[in-house]
């Protein structure tokens, strides 16, 4: 991510103070949690695809830098209540919000971001770009509760995964191509288009690479197996429970339903979809969705912040880690 950051440098500057000066609290043990979390962010992706988008359609505005720490706090929001619903301990390697000060704190903190992104966007008139990241809040929530539902019996078809990754993943990401688009291009809804086709691609093709990761034997900052444990359907399950004989596709099922914590279970269910070609499936279509949005991208001449942002791109599918 070097190009990027050198490209956005002072940028990044600007939208890190003005982040911090978005969580501010009067109140002494708020404003200490927002301390906690701003010096233990994470690599800050979607700013950053807010701030290429944003100079890749013209100039970043101060309603970009708005739109980058709307998008920072609504990320920051979900992940505070996600590792609450989680039970979650750890978070980026430091303890959680709600490992430190219990989840009733953790709940209203997440509250909290949300609140002040919703603030910062209407007390400055930003109301396409409010729409614009409240449509995403929205299908989050929404893919999350599909996910739910359909994991329950472990019958899920490709086209639902899809969906619920375009919502629960990719929907943030896109939004943050559209809202940084809107707010140097004069509000040109064509480009806002275009910019969240291509964050939504390249959202679908981060999440598969995560689901890879879980069939990896390198350190990834996860036990590899974790998903089969916890009976997530990703992508390279999904295609081998719906490519395998009926024989195999129902001991797979309740292996997973009721041995879902023996490791040598896991690590069986692990070889089968590798030899099913479940991963290899899996990597192609990452790579596909992963091309489209560089499609869209050359659309665009050809400048350092196109090449930025095919470096972010790139780094989505390449990562370790």
């Amino acid at each position: 991510m070097k190009l990027a950051k050198s490209v956005i440098q002072e940028e990044l500057k600007v939208f890190e103070k003005e982040f911090e000066l978005a969580v501010k609290s009067r109140i002494a043990l708020l404003d200490r949690i927002m301390q906690y979390i701003v010096k233990r962010k994470g690599k800050q992706l979607r700013p950053m695809f807010v701030l290429l988008s944003a100079k890749l359609c013209g100039e970043v505005t101060p309603a970009g830098y708005r739109a980058a720490s709307l998008v920072e706090l609504l990320h920051t929001a979900t992940l505070v209540h996600d590792d609450v619903v989680d039970d979650s301990m750890e978070r980026r390697g430091f303890f959680s919000i709600n490992a430190l000060w219990k989840n009733k704190i953790a709940v209203l903190v997440g509250d909290y971001l949300l609140s002040k992104g919703l603030l910062l966007s209407l007390d400055n008139h930003d109301f396409r770009v409010l729409q614009i990241l409240s449509e995403a809040v929205r299908k989050m929530s929404e893919g999350e509760l599909l996910q739910m539902e359909k994991a329950r019996n472990l019958n899920l078809r490709e086209d639902i995964y899809f969906e619920i990754i375009t919502n629960k993943t990719a929907s943030l990401l896109a939004s943050s191509c559209a809202a940084g688009a809107y707010s140097s291009s004069g509000g040109d809804e064509a480009l806002t288009d275009r910019m969240r086709a291509f964050g939504e691609k390249v959202g679908i093709a981060f999440q598969i690479k995560d689901d890879l990761f879980d069939y990896g034997k390198e350190d990834v900052g996860k036990p590899t197996g974790n998903d089969i444990k916890e009976k997530k359907l990703t992508l390279p399950l999904i295609y081998t429970l719906n490519t395998v004989a009926p024989a195999l596709r129902k001991e797979l099922i309740y292996l997973i339903k009721n041995h879902n914590t023996d490791r040598e279970k896991v690590d069986y269910i692990m070889k089968v979809v590798q030899e099913s070609g479940g991963i290899a499936y899996a990597a192609k279509k990452m790579q596909q969705y992963r091309d489209e949005a560089l499609a869209l991208l050359h659309l665009f001449p050809k400048s350092d912040v196109r090449d930025a942002l095919e470096e972010l791109v790139r780094y989505t599918t390449d990562r370790s880690y």
